[in-house]
């Protein structure tokens, strides 16, 4: 659910009031970026790691971002403030914008919006879940942008067969879920692809609890034959995997490895949002 307020036209209005124009690149070519964090206790969680990657994206993808951080920040801190999120999720959009021949990256238009956020039920945590996997590699994997197109798409399919994602591999070396980074634990090492992927802000600091983290191509046979699997993103934290297509997981339950990650980051959370 989106909150009452958030910036757009260089100001904080109404949500509902946002708009855009119909023939933004954001819309007719889906060309866009975006990011997503959370706040705990009114506080945004990993706040400069984002602004580190959206920043990032705006200049790998040629769109203009004209707010400094300190004014980022600022407008941040004022929606957190005035939709009372002390713990839900922020969205920073920056779209294609209007482009001379429709189809050159133009001056785009900033978006904030404050949203509700639902993680899985403790049951998909407890259990753990299954992932489809997918011949495909994301276009400009190390940027997030707002082209989704494949995953919506097959997001149907994937539910009627009980499954939480996709796991996208390309010539049997595995890359990335549609929306989360992968990982799996073999014989207590902790392993983690590095190519074709986004830099998840998660996934980084995951891997400074975890320690030692190999990141390595992962084959799908080798993701099969793993002790443990899990994926993680801002929206999941972390969520264990106990089944890829019809294969089982290690014990087919969430390993010991993953559950301890689980829940260091939780405690994590609390020492940097009180």
């Amino acid at each position: 659910m989106m909150k009452p307020f958030c910036f757009a036209d260089g100001e904080i209005i109404a949500t509902k009031k946002a708009t855009i124009h119909p023939m933004d690149l954001g819309l007719i070519r889906g060309y866009g970026i975006f990011d997503f964090f959370r706040t705990v206790n009114h506080k945004p969680l990993f706040l400069e790691d984002y602004l580190d990657r959206f920043t990032a994206s705006s200049a790998k993808t040629f769109l203009t971002l004209k707010y400094s951080r300190e004014e980022l920040r600022a407008i941040i801190s004022e929606l957190v403030d005035r939709n009372d999120l002390e713990a839900g999720g922020m969205r920073m959009m920056l779209s294609g914008g209007l482009s001379d021949n429709h189809f050159s990256p133009a001056e785009g238009k900033l978006f904030i919006f404050a949203e509700s956020l639902i993680f899985p039920s403790e049951k998909k945590y407890n259990e753990g879940v299954k992932l489809l996997s997918l011949e495909y590699i994301r276009p400009i994997a190390d940027i997030k942008t707002t082209n989704y197109a494949l995953a919506v798409w097959h997001s149907e399919g994937w539910k009627r067969q009980g499954a939480e994602d996709v796991l996208y591999h390309l010539n049997g070396v595995i890359s990335e879920s549609s929306r989360s980074n992968f990982f799996i634990v073999k014989d207590g090492q902790v392993i983690t692809p590095g190519k074709d992927i986004l830099m998840g802000i998660t996934r980084k600091n995951l891997m400074n609890l975890a320690g030692n983290v190999q990141v390595r191509p992962i084959t799908l046979q080798e993701a099969l034959e793993a002790d443990e699997a899990f994926i993680s993103s801002t929206t999941k934290i972390l969520l264990p995997i106990t089944q890829i297509d019809d294969h089982k997981i290690g014990t087919g339950k969430p390993g010991p490895i993953t559950m301890d990650l689980l829940q260091r980051f939780k405690e994590l959370e609390k020492e940097i949002s009180y």
